[in-house]
């Protein structure tokens, strides 16, 4: 077998490239061989700050949640597709906190003890997946749909982070999207952006516009279906837009507020973009007077089934977010890259 290689973060600007040993799987475990890696935000976060958010890197850690590759080894206790099978990872494990801190049954992703591949919230820190050979529950594992390449499906990760964006704008009691005929608004084009425009579309919205301060998201954007792109929206355009659904996917204060003005009355805000930890200068009592539905959204749960299916079909079209590929070894080369959105889209890592 090729070096195992592998993607480590020390600290704040020290990413190194580490030779790993092969790892040794436990019985619910299968032994994987890595074929692609997304670089996420979370993964530039650690790189540029040694921490994302409030999840602060205290151990060198292996980055990387948005993997895809093939069964080397199947789990011994049976709970892992047979060797040979490609798949997808789905990297959150879902667990409650020694408080008992209650949280929704059937919404895993908000589990408060819940982990998730490569993240520094809590120590000892989850180890990531950007290693060429990586050991992972069976439980994590799903198999890829006949026809659907590895490279395509590189993408199943932060696409259903949008697709679970996208649904909490709400569904019609027979199933079917509250997007259908909608007019919708992104605010921010980046890879998550563009996948809410990809998803939006595949669940039926009727006008799609993105917003974003540079032009190359908004390029992406609109080969993945915006019908409309506006750079460096000033306050009164986006005011004029009365979207009926407004994404807002920046993670930034002025993104949230350009979200509320860019709604119709009665309209719905789903918050995607991270915000920092404390308060932020929004003049929410836009909410109020417009008589605005807000709804946060927080990774994924089954979407990503959802996700792989779509990809395979051809319903969910996302490649064109997927910009450059590089090969491990020039991983410092891709991370400059991926930090650039006037260059980049999506940056992956082959293995």
């Amino acid at each position: 077998m090729d070096a195992n290689l592998a993607v480590q973060i020390h600290a704040k600007g020290d990413l190194r490239l580490v030779e790993l040993p092969m790892p040794e799987p436990g019985p619910d475990e299968a032994l994987l061989q890595i074929a692609y890696g997304g670089i996420c935000g979370s993964d530039l976060h650690y790189w540029r700050h040694g921490a994302a958010g409030q999840s602060i890197l205290r151990e060198p850690m292996l980055l990387g949640h948005e993997v895809v590759g093939t069964v080397l080894e199947a789990a011994a206790d049976g709970s892992s597709p047979a060797a040979g099978t490609q798949v997808a990872i789905h990297p959150a494990t879902p667990r409650a906190d020694a408080d008992g801190t209650p949280y929704p049954a059937g919404r895993p992703n908000l589990a408060p003890g819940g982990t998730y591949l490569g993240s520094a919230a809590r120590f000892p820190h989850t180890q990531g997946a950007f290693a060429r050979y990586v050991a992972l529950p069976g439980r994590m594992l799903r198999r890829l749909p006949d026809g659907l390449p590895l490279r395509s499906a590189a993408i199943a990760e932060p696409a259903s982070v949008a697709w679970h964006a996208v649904e909490q704008a709400g569904l019609r009691p027979d199933g079917g999207s509250v997007l259908g005929g909608a007019k919708v608004l992104v605010i921010g084009a980046g890879p998550i952006g563009s996948l809410v425009v990809a998803v939006a579309r595949t669940l039926g919205a009727r006008e799609l516009i993105a917003v974003d301060l540079q032009a190359k998201p908004l390029q992406i954007a609109r080969e993945l279906g915006a019908t409309g792109t506006l750079q460096a929206a000033t306050e009164d355009q986006i005011s004029a837009i009365h979207a009926d659904v407004v994404f807002e996917s920046s993670g930034h204060h002025s993104g949230l507020d350009l979200a509320l003005r860019g709604a119709t009355r009665g309209g719905k805000v789903v918050m995607v973009g991270l915000l920092p930890a404390g308060p932020q200068p929004v003049d929410i009592s836009l909410a109020v007077s417009r008589e605005l539905q807000l709804a946060g959204s927080f990774r994924f749960n089954g979407e990503l089934d959802r996700v792989l299916g779509a990809l395979a079909d051809g319903s969910l079209r996302a490649d064109p977010v997927v910009t450059q590929v590089f090969p491990v070894a020039q991983m410092l080369e891709a991370f400059e890259l991926a930090g650039d959105p006037s260059r980049s889209g999506k940056v992956l890592l082959e293995f």
